[in-house]
């Protein structure tokens, strides 16, 4: 009587664990995944599961061995003779493996160990080995142990066969065909073949097993599509349906599921999915991979409780040393990308170690931008000066020069930044904040002529206000003070709003006796500048605080400019420098820079209401977008005209693209640019006439340009070449007059100089006089 009721306590216990496994609902409403109108779906903790001890079905098998015996089977050269077969009687005990601790919400599906009245249970149901024969004869070991694990799962009593192998192979020629279909991955086949025999065998059934792993792999096949298309609520709501697949033998499934977690805003969810894996599953690739992929998604703090899960290996090091070099540099970049994160201090020295010993410019980079993050801006110039010395490039010249804008050091920051100024928006910023804190210091700095012209050029072409304004109190502190007061009103011009350059103004013009301008500027700031309306003294000419240097990490750009009301300066300094010239010394001799040729533009009667204002011209239409760059050409702000021709230049009209490309190339002329210019000139087809006017106003730049560079003879040669397109005007005559002059041609420099000084030119009478003054020192005063 006893060992029957033991016997039907056994039966039921194996029919509810068949039944709980292959009722969906219920094991979707017991592990939280849960369909629609129900929760989010959670990922379920669920893991492979292996025979863990000799109590646990068969005693006598050893998967291990199996595996071995057929990999020996089916290799390519047969066995040694008398090569004796693995003791599949007495096999080694596997060493027993650790289930993890169930999560608080989820706790993982784990088969408890079968009571001792179990070997007195009845006979079990069938099961179907047929995968198993199938996975044994083609030698793959992976799925034949996961093959053996899912059947323990499904039939706690079922003993595996010592050797597979030994096994008769199925008869039923079709159904190995199926496997086969099965293995290859070719599911629509299989559905096919199986449809196509049931059709003509009415009596046939699919087996159950071979249904059930089909339409795992479909759902697998679904689950990773969905995840490449970046379609990550799907994932989920596959995995959710299949729970089957979150194993470790299908780690890669987990991988997306956690992936999919972290981009639906569930970064818990996934933490969770990459715990399990590292609490459960044993392959050292996938778990080193698995840290790698959570790295890249997972912020600092939650990759400090994977890490935890790290294990020791047998020569006393961990598992995942072959990666921390790479997480140490990712740790890093984080905490440079967010100044209130505080890395762990064997982070920072581990990668100080690779910085002093690796080469890498990129790891002394790291570690300059994280000390400057947090003010520590001796460490951080240390670092970049490292990262320069191994490879000198914009980022570390950048980080280099807001260390020493904080140590007060900003000429050397202007120097270091020169070359990279255009490299960005960032590098940019960075070295305009260096040439306002430069011309801000106090004693003025003592600047060479080349340098203080570089950074007018920039700020000019910048339109950026603050040094513009600290080149005014510049100008001011050597008592240049018409040079000062252009300089404001540029600033002013550019920013009208800027009290400091108005500020400076009044006073400027109150120092000159322009008692009408220093009127204006009062009534024009009443009410919005106590100071300027109320100005009496102007003995203190103290200038204004020095502009900070940009936020580090978060260069912002220049606002865009207002209408300017004049031209703004064109020299750094007075323009006009008396030059003594000595016999026998190697000086140049520069001309006064003749004025930007001006083409003639025939064009129709333009409004220019509206481009007083800074609109992006790419939203209006092409048409519009013409009419708003001659606009801006008429109030001289070239830059923005440039990109309002380039929206024209996408018309489907040839007209407009024609005259888009014409005025294009003017305002790049007009900025000095006869590079982009010449450029511009081929976007569109020109007529003769036009393309003449443009090939010599770019003629006539490029010499001026060379010049400037004290270029002489290439400066002839376009001079030359201008002059086979349209007669030379007076101001080139002078400037190929003074060419000559510094090539030490003086036959022919005065030569040039009197034909243009015969038309009334001063600048001739001028350069005639210092040709004498190299010619014959010696009668002159």
């Amino acid at each position: 009587m006893k060992s029957s009721l033991v016997a039907i306590s056994a039966a039921v216990v194996v029919a509810t664990l068949v039944t709980g496994l292959k009722d969906r609902a219920a094991l979707q409403e017991r592990f939280g995944l849960g369909s629609a109108g129900k929760p989010a779906p959670e990922l379920m903790m669920m893991g492979r599961i292996k025979p863990t001890d000799a109590s646990a079905g068969n005693p006598e098998f050893n998967a291990q061995l199996v595996a071995d015996k057929i990999e020996a089977i089916t290799s390519p050269s047969p066995p040694a003779p008398g090569a004796r077969e693995p003791d599949a009687a007495a096999p080694q005990p596997a060493a027993p493996q650790t289930v993890a601790q169930p999560a608080p919400v989820t706790p993982p599906i784990v088969s408890a160990p079968p009571a001792p009245q179990q070997a007195a249970a009845p006979a079990q149901p069938a099961v179907d080995e047929s995968a198993l024969r199938y996975f044994a004869s083609r030698g793959d070991k992976v799925r034949l142990q996961a093959e053996i694990s899912r059947l323990q799962a499904l039939y706690p009593n079922w003993v595996p066969p010592a050797d597979p192998l030994a096994v008769p192979q199925n008869g039923d020629k079709q159904l190995e065909a199926m496997w086969q279909l099965y293995s290859d991955g070719r599911y629509a086949e299989l559905r096919k073949a199986v449809a196509d025999r049931q059709a003509a065998d009415a009596g046939w059934r699919p087996p159950a097993d071979l249904l059930d792993r089909l339409d795992v792999a479909e759902a697998r096949a679904r689950l990773v599509n969905a995840s490449d298309l970046k379609q990550y609520a799907t994932v989920v709501d596959i995995a959710a349906a299949t729970p089957s697949l979150l194993t470790c033998s299908e780690v890669d499934v987990l991988w997306r599921v956690a992936e999919a977690f972290i981009q639906t805003e569930r970064a818990q969810r996934g933490q969770d999915a990459y715990t399990y894996i590292l609490k459960n599953c044993a392959n050292p690739a996938e778990r080193q991979a698995t840290v790698e992929k959570a790295s890249t998604l997972l912020a600092y703090q939650p990759m400090q409780a994977l890490l935890t899960l790290e294990r020791p290996a047998a020569d006393g090091s961990k598992e995942f040393d072959a990666i921390r070099d790479n997480l140490t540099r990712r740790f890093m970049a984080e905490g440079n990308d967010d100044p209130k994160l505080v890395i762990a201090p064997d982070y920072i020295a581990r990668l100080e170690k690779l910085a002093e010993t690796g080469g890498l410019a990129s790891d002394a980079l790291l570690l300059g931008w994280y000390q400057l993050r947090r003010n520590n801006d001796a460490d951080a110039e240390k670092w970049f000066r490292a990262a320069r010395a191994k490879q000198d490039s914009a980022a570390a010249s950048q980080g280099l020069a807001l260390a020493l804008i904080a140590r007060k050091a900003p000429e050397e920051a202007e120097d270091v930044m020169f070359r990279w100024r255009a490299d960005s928006e960032d590098a940019t910023s960075t070295y305009l904040a260096a040439t306002a804190n430069l011309m801000a210091l106090q004693p003025p700095a003592d600047l060479a002529e080349d340098v203080l012209h570089r950074i007018a050029t920039e700020v000019i072409a910048r339109k950026y206000v603050p040094t513009a304004q600290q080149f005014g109190w510049y100008a001011r502190s050597l008592n240049q003070f018409q040079t000062a007061a252009r300089w404001f009103e540029t600033a002013l011009a550019w920013k009208p709003d800027d009290e400091p350059s108005a500020y400076g103004l009044v006073i400027t013009r109150e120092q000159l006796s322009d008692r009408k301008a220093v009127l204006d500027l009062q009534r024009a700031w009443a009410g919005r500048s106590s100071r300027i309306t109320n100005l009496e003294d102007t003995s203190s000419l103290i200038p204004n605080a020095v502009t900070p240097p940009p936020e580090k990490g978060t260069l912002a750009a220049q606002q865009p400019a207002a209408q300017p009301t004049q031209n703004p300066p064109t020299e750094p300094l007075p323009a006009e420098r008396r030059i003594t010239l000595q016999p026998g010394s190697q000086v140049v001799v520069r001309a006064a820079r003749p004025a930007m040729e001006t083409v003639t533009v025939p064009r129709g009667p333009r409004q220019t209401r509206g481009c007083s204002t800074t609109i992006d011209a790419g939203q209006l239409k092409p048409a519009d977008a013409l009419s708003r760059g001659w606009c801006l050409m008429d109030i001289n702000r070239p830059m923005e005209a440039i990109s309002a021709f380039e929206a024209a230049l996408q018309s489907p009209t040839r007209k407009v693209r024609e005259d888009a490309a014409y005025g294009q190339s003017l305002a790049y002329l007009r900025a000095g640019l006869s590079g982009n210019a010449a450029v511009a000139a081929t976007k569109a087809p020109q007529n003769r006439q036009r393309a003449a006017e443009l090939q010599v106003a770019i003629l006539a730049d490029r010499a001026l340009s060379a010049f400037d560079a004290g270029r002489y003879r290439e400066t002839l040669i376009y001079l030359d070449q201008r002059a086979q397109l349209q007669q030379e005007r007076i101001d080139l005559m002078v400037l190929r007059g003074y060419c000559y002059l510094n090539l030490k041609m003086y036959g022919d420099a005065p030569r040039i100089f009197e034909a243009a000084a015969a038309t009334g030119s001063r600048d001739a009478a001028r350069g005639l006089a210092d040709v004498r003054n190299v010619t014959h020192p010696d009668v002159n005063d």
